[in-house]
This record gives structure tokens, C-alpha cells and sequence, in this order.
């Protein structure tokens, strides 16, 4: 039996769906004759590119399209393993081959922006003098790393993925036509599981077909790809908002054991977010596309408690002497040096001048370096080795110490950027959740 997504594969410029915008110009362009010899069809994965590049060939010639036909005038090259030189100079020597059946040779190159610097100028030089028979359909997902000379010489189309109204009423055309009993609560599932992508959407419904011999209902949906439900999503949301540590960890591991992978939690709660956009939930949408192997199920329990941990911090923060804390009045405002990362607990100029008056010689390689205040620790990153190897002495070091007080200092490698810093941080927590199984390795030196 043909899979969902080779069946349901269209065959002609009509019937592409929710790509309007792409085939209603080619479709155009075919009727008045006017083609080109270059295209480049950019967007993500499983939104029709290959499909689109094939029938446009096949109508270019007026060739009859089927699925498992095979036409010595249209050529797919996959870049990702024809990606070198030596592949497109022998694409070069046989474009100059005129066609066999149709009026043009048609090359269709997947993955074009895989082609390694040598190969895309290679193909320029076709691009630039193409014979006239030849036409060149390129598909990309990161059209970024097509070079420009290359872009400049073609057609540029951007697809999309569907939106969720369009996929819907797809695949309820697609699962009426095979009469599969499925609700429009377990297709709305899969609608938003599958992403906008049309093939992996009628992937998973093929995939889900047989769960049941009456009507499939989302409840096996849910069970069936490990999706948790909305209302332990709506809990964990709410608790991530609270702060609350203990709760969140019991309903995450509630989850977690059921067989959902934290990925796909994250997932959801992404989707989550963006279909309820609300303020308090915007620093856990910055944290989550992290949450990959390894350690993904601790990445996620650190992104779910972020909030904790920064009113922890702040609470720290508040116990700092005042040599150290900004003081925070309604009618002054301390503006953050331009190198700095802002921390609304630390005065990194009052550092400064505390530091000159016990030593000129300190204060002036501290104007130099960049720094930032993580929690309790003051990063420091000196540009050159001379600026570290003064603050590193013993003498200097004791001074640095007396006037940050409470606050910890981490002097870096000459090199290291505040970036790092920031990743080791997350690492340092991971660690304590896992019971030190994650080591901080960023190199810095505390003090």
C-alpha cells in the first residue's frame, strides 16, 4: 500500500496546496513561455519545493506527470552527496548534451546550499553562460549559505508551511477520501504536530490510520505520540509563572514518566506560548529551543525554574554591600557601562572608582576589560595578556576582593567572551540538579 504522502503527492500546478503564491506566478510565466534558465525555491522542509520543481519540469516539456516516472531530460541531483567539484564539472560537460524528448534539459539540484565553494563556482560558470536548453531548479532550506552570485543569477521563489486552517481542511479531504473515522479534535493534533509540513503531517496521520477500527478520538492521539495534555501544560505554565520549584518538578516528572520525551514537552510548550503570548512567559520561550540532548530532561527542569532562580539571585543581590549595590532611587537611575551586561544589582562604575582610590595602576587595565554580573559572580574579561597578568597579581587580586565584598570574581582567559560565561552558568546549574554529573570546563580562573 503507497504511503499517505506519495499518494496524495500533487501532480500538477493546480493542484499544489497553500502554495498560491508560488505556482499562480509559474503557472503565468509557463502560459506566456517566458522561462528562465535559473530558479531557486526557498523554505523549509516538507513545504513542496521538490514537489513543485518536479512538476514545473515535467510542464516545461509537457510531460505527463506520474510519481515513478523516469525522464532522461529531467535530472535530480542530491547536493548533500554530489556536493563537490568534480560532481558539477561533469554536470557542466553534459548540459551542453541537448535533450532527448522535450525542448529543454532540466536540472533539478535538492540541497543546493550543501555544494562546497569550489562546486558553486563551478556552477556559476554555467549559470552565467547557460545553453539555451538547459534550466536549472535549485531547492534550499538555508538559502544563507547560497552564495549571492549564485542568487543573483536566478528566479528566487519562497515557500511556506501551511497555516493551520489550510493543513486542516487538507487532511480531512485527504482522510474522507480514505474513510478514516478520525475527530476534528485528534486531526486538530496532528495539524499542529505536523508543523505546517505537509509531508510530515500526512506521515502522522498515516501512522495514526490504524489506531482504531471505529472513530479515532484525540485522546489516542494523545497516547499514540506522546503529546501531554493541555491541561498539565496550562499547570506547569502556571506554576513556572509562581516560581514554584516543587510543584513544577512533580508535574514534570509526571510527564516525563508517561513516555514524553522532553523535547517534544518543550515543543508544546513553545506552541503553547505562541498561541497564548503572555509577558510572564517570554523568558521560559527563550530557554526552550535549548533543551536538546544531552541532559535534555535537565535543560528543561532549568528552563522551567529560571524564574526561581533569578528571584534567588535578586535576593542575593539585595543582601550585597553597599559599596558593591546601585542605589536604586525613583528620581536616579544608574545607566550600565556600554560593555556590560545588565544586572541591576551591581555598580560596575562604582567598582571602578572604589578600586582608583586604593590604586590608579588597577583602575585604569579595569577601564579596559569587558565584564558582566551573573548572579553573584563579577565576570571579567581582559582583552591582553599584560592586563591579565596585573590583575591576576597577588596584591591586586586582595584589593579586587575587599571592595566587591560578597561578590565573587572569575577572571577569564584572554579571549573568552561574556557568551561563554552565560552557557557555563546554565552548565553550573544542571550540574546542581544532577548532583554535580554536569562540570562548569570554561576555563576562568576564580579568584
Amino acid at each position: 500500500m503507497k504511503a499517505l504522502y506519495r499518494k496524495y503527492r500533487p501532480r500538477t500546478l493546480d493542484e499544489v496546496v497553500g502554495q498560491e503564491q508560488v505556482t499562480q506566478i509559474l503557472s503565468k510565466s509557463l502560459a506566456q513561455g517566458k522561462v528562465s534558465h535559473a530558479y531557486l525555491f526557498v523554505g523549509p522542509r516538507g513545504c513542496g519545493k521538490t514537489s513543485v520543481a518536479r512538476i514545473f519540469a515535467h510542464e516545461v516539456n509537457n510531460f505527463k506527470y506520474e510519481i515513478e516516472d523516469d525522464y532522461v531530460d529531467i535530472i535530480e541531483i542530491d547536493g548533500a552527496s554530489n556536493r563537490g567539484i568534480d560532481n558539477i564539472r561533469e554536470l557542466r560537460e553534459k548540459v551542453m548534451i541537448a535533450p532527448t524528448m522535450g525542448k529543454y534539459k532540466i536540472y533539478i539540484i535538492d540541497e543546493v546550499h550543501m555544494l562546497t565553494k569550489e562546486a558553486f563556482n563551478a556552477l556559476l560558470k554555467t549559470l552565467e553562460e547557460p545553453p539555451k536548453h538547459a534550466i536549472f531548479i535549485m531547492a534550499t532550506t538555508d538559502a544563507y549559505k547560497v552564495p549571492v552570485t549564485i542568487t543573483s543569477r536566478a528566479q528566487i521563489y519562497t515557500f511556506k508551511l501551511a497555516d493551520h486552517d489550510t493543513m486542516f481542511k487538507f487532511l480531512r479531504s485527504v482522510v474522507d477520501k480514505e474513510k478514516i473515522s478520525i475527530s476534528d479534535q485528534a486531526l486538530d493534533i496532528i495539524v499542529k504536530r505536523g508543523g505546517g509540513s505537509f509531508r510530515d503531517s500526512l506521515s502522522l496521520l498515516d501512522q495514526l490510520s490504524t489506531l482504531s477500527n471505529k472513530e479515532i478520538n484525540a485522546e489516542m492521539v494523545i497516547s499514540a505520540i506522546d503529546l501531554p495534555q493541555d491541561e498539565k501544560i496550562a499547570e506547569l505554565l502556571s506554576r513556572y509563572v509562581d516560581g514554584d520549584v516543587v510543584k513544577i518538578t512533580t508535574i514534570l516528572k509526571d510527564i516525563l514518566s508517561s513516555g514524553v520525551k522532553a523535547e517534544t514537552l518543550a515543543e508544546e510548550l513553545i506552541s503553547n506560548i505562541l498561541s497564548n503570548p503572555n509577558m510572564e512567559h517570554l523568558p521560559l520561550l527563550a530557554n526552550l529551543p535549548s533543551v536538546k540532548a544531552p541532559f535534555a530532561e535537565a535543560k528543561l527542569l532549568v528552563a522551567l525554574t529560571e524564574n526561581k532562580f533569578t528571584n534567588q539571585e535578586q535576593k542575593v543581590g539585595k543582601k550585597l554591600p553597599k559599596k558593591v549595590v546601585s542605589d536604586i532611587q525613583p528620581t536616579k537611575k544608574v545607566e550600565p557601562h556600554k560593555d556590560e551586561i545588565q544586572n541591576i544589582t551591581f555598580d560596575w562604575q562604582r567598582f571602578v572608582d572604589e578600586v582608583r582610590q586604593k590604586n590608579e595602576a588597577i583602575a585604569a587595565q579595569l577601564v579596559k576589560v569587558k565584564h558582566e554580573i551573573v548572579g553573584n559572580t563579577l565576570h571579567i574579561y581582559p582583552m591582553k595578556k599584560i592586563i591579565k597578568s596585573i590583575l591576576s597579581r597577588d596584591n591586586n587580586k586582595k584589593i579586587l576582593i575587599d571592595i566587591a565584598g560578597s561578590v565573587k570574581i572569575t577572571l577569564h582567559e584572554v579571549g573568552e567572551t561574556p557568551s561563554k560565561a552565560q552557557k557555563d552558568v546554565v552548565l553550573d546549574k544542571i550540574s546542581a540538579i544532577m548532583g554535580g554529573e554536569v562540570q562548569n570546563e570554561g576555563g576562568g580562573s576564580p579568584f
